[in-house]
């Protein structure tokens, strides 16, 4: 698999988002809060992801955008986790929002390492609901 970040593969839909933080699980794997919900597949890929980064905390939009782009890489070299439990489930699609909680800016490899645990903990939570 190649390891691209399309634009298919961003959360966009206004109504997904609003879906997805209506009738979505969340949890906290600092520095990030997660929410996620699985819906019935669409066109595209099969995981979808929202990152966001608050302004309260970074009222500079540099130091924002440049937290998620370190969020995205992240995601970008480690979501083959989450593209091969789905290959099985054809007929669903996971909707996965990140935001950044922390107040300072965690180095790069802390970043990975948890966005990693976040995506195995999805695929754990989604393999319980299918028991």
């Amino acid at each position: 698999m190649k390891q691209t970040f399309k634009k298919s593969e961003r959360l966009h839909s206004k109504l997904l988002i609003g879906k997805l933080f209506a009738d979505g699980k969340s949890f906290f794997l600092y520095p990030f809060r997660v929410t996620f919900i699985k819906v019935p597949k669409r066109e595209g890929p099969p995981a979808q992801i929202l990152i966001s980064v608050s302004k309260r905390n970074f009222k500079s939009a540099v130091t924002r955008n440049y937290i998620k782009r370190l969020v995205r890489e992240s995601y970008r070299k480690n979501k083959t986790f989450v593209y091969d439990s789905y290959v099985d489930r054809p007929h669903h699609q996971l909707i996965i929002s990140v935001v950044y909680i922390a107040k300072t800016i965690e180095p790069y490899s802390e970043i990975e390492r948890k966005l990693i645990l976040i995506l195995h903990r999805l695929i754990e939570k989604d393999e319980g609901n299918n028991r």
